[in-house]
């Protein structure tokens, strides 16, 4: 029998499975949520966020006890019934006490000079160094000696509320936990030095502290360290008067501490031999240690949040040494543009240079065409044109529009419609090749168009028998919108540049889909158009060169493409071009191995393409990542200089490559833009290619909506269907 299902609730889950996010998009999101995270992390523990270096001016102290300004260094106010009260450390002891540590350099020396002499002392902590440093806190415990707190961010606290306070606590002590599994019951002020220096606005907040539990240690024998005055005047300012007990100050970081480690040799020894003991704080006055076993929850979110520190440090190494990585590959990439690019405009600019004998037999152009009809009588008019003998061949893969019909209807000479049930691009040309009548075959899209001079241009590399490919010009015919303008920018600069370099090197990578030519020989040994990636174009030309063909690019072959016009048009397109990419490297990964041809394309045209169109692009955000992060939390300065930099470079390139392509450069304009957006967008484009190959996902191809906007300049307006006013909106 069957159950009927209530249409709410089949709705329902419908509805629930269309709001399911893909992991190829919930993936990119989570690192970077990850990524932020772990700056910001980094940022607070390097005093970075919630940083306050103000320190109070010194105030009255007539409301501070007199018990406490003419008492002893360290000061019990936990009781909330008795007053406040201050204790000393016996004669011949000393209480050594080391402030702003753990140091990576400093504190190991120190403790090692202990170690030495068999002392103890008390290491007021950082959370912000004990947490970059937690084997450092661990050793210190190991080795007998106490740990107090000195706060998280080293703030004056006078100018915090009790709730900062608070903070200033639970942090430090979470990290002593993480650390050491430890919490301690001692506490120094950051900027304290003796009781009689206790004021109006310290005495409140020693007040609350010991409130909350804690003993306040001061100090009262300063061995000025921090002044690096010397190894004798150190030991000489730390030694006690009368041999009288005390607490002396010293410090394990916050700068060269050598002549401190110097003073620990000669003060230790001394003072021992005149009988004075060194000994922990808890000791010196006959109490309980101040430490305190932590376990359970307590203890393992602090061993958390220790980890999760040193997550964020190697990561910002990990991108420290990706920005450098980025920073030697782009300036690589632009030196060799600029110069490889100089090199082959001069070589096929040069006066009389020519591939050969003018190559002036018929060819074949093959347009592959789904559902394009917004643009296919443009595309075809502009074949017609050609001042250069063709024959058209329109391949209808299956289209649902009547774009097979729209070119019956047209009735020109030369061109032939071949309709077929929908199988996609690759299947669509080679059912072309099989129709094709001569043997140079000219591939273009059904959203493009030729100027009459475009297929005589590009069909002139084969008079070398050498060439089994050649690459066109493709440009941004649709380049009014932003999105256009951004993507005018990018063919210019960041394809048709490199094909020139590429050129040079002989290792093309891709012969363009929107204009391109083959030798129909190459392609027979090749078994033709490949179906095994999304990026057909990539796959025939990497095999190509694997087959020993020469592939090169012909500039004043130039055809105007439509493109997208919408961040999810551009998204698709450019998310099936870099997977189809990757596939393409993976495909003939196998080049790397090989001799001849096919193994010097692998050994140096692989690594080019993996480097310059996979490697780079994932790491060139990291010059953004890291603008943002000296901007908000320094140094400023240096890291806007550093962008400023990398964009100059940037625009010197572009500006050369508009000059070689003879483009205005008013669409230059938007190029620090561009920088900052649209880089963004191909990062994140590329990231998911990344995640869906790793998990083994599968993308379909997409089609991308026209509106048969472009024409080729200097061309008759032809009669379009529909009107501007239906294009889509730029996003």
């Amino acid at each position: 029998m069957t159950i009927p299902v209530p249409r709410g609730r089949h709705n329902k889950k419908k509805r629930t499975r269309r709001r399911r996010l893909p992991m190829r998009y919930l993936l990119p999101f989570l690192l970077l949520v990850a990524l932020l995270a772990m700056l910001m992390l980094r940022g607070y523990v390097h005093s970075e966020i919630l940083a306050d270096h103000r320190i109070q001016p010194p105030a009255a102290t007539d409301q501070v006890p007199e018990q406490i300004l003419e008492g002893g260094p360290v000061i019990d106010a936990r009781s909330a019934t008795e007053p406040a009260k201050t204790l000393r450390i016996p004669d011949h002891r000393i209480v050594l006490t080391f402030d702003d540590g753990p140091d990576p350099v400093w504190t190991p020396r120190v403790l090692d000079k202990l170690k030495e002499y068999d002392a103890h002392a008390v290491f007021f902590v950082t959370g912000t160094m004990a947490s970059r440093y937690p084997g450092l806190v661990e050793r210190m415990v190991k080795e007998g000696h106490e740990v107090g707190l000195h706060t998280f961010n080293h703030p004056d606290l006078s100018y915090q509320s009790d709730a900062r306070i608070d903070w200033e606590l639970s942090q430090n002590q979470l990290v002593l936990a993480g650390a050491a599994g430890i919490r301690t019951s001692l506490f120094r002020p950051p900027y304290s030095s003796f009781s009689d220096a206790m004021d109006d606005k310290s005495w409140p907040v020693t007040e609350y502290i010991g409130s909350r539990g804690y003993l306040t240690v001061v100090n009262n024998t300063d061995s000025e360290d921090w002044k690096r005055p010397g190894v004798a005047v150190i030991s000489k300012n730390a030694t006690p008067k009368h041999g009288k007990g005390a607490i002396v100050l010293m410090h394990d970081s916050g700068g060269d501490r050598s002549q401190t480690v110097a003073a620990l040799g000669h003060f230790l020894p001394k003072m021992q031999d005149k009988g004075y003991e060194f000994t922990n704080l808890t000791v010196a006055l006959g109490g309980p240690s101040a430490h305190t076993p932590v376990t359970g929850l307590a203890l393992w979110k602090g061993k958390a949040f220790v980890y999760a520190v040193g997550v964020s440090e190697h990561i910002t190494d990990v991108m420290v040494v990706g920005l450098a990585i980025i920073g030697v590959l782009v300036m690589a990439r632009f030196g060799l543009m600029l110069l490889l690019s100089f090199m082959h405009a001069r070589r096929v600019r040069k006066r009389g240079f020519s591939w050969g004998e003018p190559v002036t037999r018929p060819v074949t152009v093959l347009v592959p065409a789904y559902n394009e009809r917004e643009c296919i009588a443009n595309t075809v008019h502009s074949l017609v044109a050609s001042d250069y003998p063709v024959e058209v061949i329109v391949i209808d893969d299956g289209s649902t529009d009547g774009t097979a019909d729209i070119v019956e209807a047209m009735r020109l000479p030369n061109v032939r419609v071949v309709r077929q049930r929908n199988a996609g691009k690759p299947a669509a040309l080679n059912n072309g090749i099989a129709h094709a009548r001569h043997d140079i075959i000219v591939m273009m899209d059904g959203d493009t168009v030729f100027e009459p001079a475009t297929v005589r241009e590009l069909v002139q590399p084969f008079a070398d028998p050498r060439v089994g490919a050649v690459a066109g010009n493709a440009k941004v015919g649709n380049r009014d919108s932003m999105i256009g303008a951004w993507q005018h920018i990018e063919y210019v600069m960041g394809f048709n540049l490199d094909r020139r370099m590429y050129d040079m090197l002989r290792c093309m990578p891709t012969i363009p889909g929107a204009v391109g030519a083959f030798r129909r020989d190459a392609l027979d040994r090749i078994g033709g158009m490949s179906e095994d990636t999304l990026a057909e174009d990539t796959d025939v030309t990497m095999a190509l060169h694997r087959d020993g063909w020469h592939v090169v690019y012909a500039e004043n072959a130039r055809a105007w493409t439509e493109a997208p016009e919408s961040v999810q048009q551009l998204w698709s397109q450019r998310y099936r071009w870099s997977y189809g990419t990757m596939q393409a490297i993976w495909k003939h990964r196998r080049a790397v191995i090989e001799r001849g041809p096919s193994g010097r394309f692998g050994r140096v045209g692989l690594p080019f393409v993996a480097l310059f169109m996979v490697v780079a692009p994932l790491l060139a955000p990291l010059i953004d990542v890291f603008l943002l992060y000296g901007l908000a939390f320094g140094p400023t300065q240096q890291t806007v200089v550093a962008w400023l930099g990398v964009l100059a470079v940037q625009a010197v390139c572009a500006a050369y490559a508009f000059r070689l392509d003879r483009e205005r450069m008013t669409h230059l304009i938007s190029l620090p833009l561009q920088q900052i957006l649209y880089r963004q967008l191909m990062y994140v484009v590329l990231l998911q290619s990344w995640i869906t190959a790793l998990t083994g996902g599968r993308l379909r191809w997409q089609k991308l909506r026209r509106t048969g906007v472009v024409e080729a300049p200097g061309s008759m307006p032809s009669q379009r269907r529909g009107s501007s006013n239906d294009r889509r909106p730029v996003a």
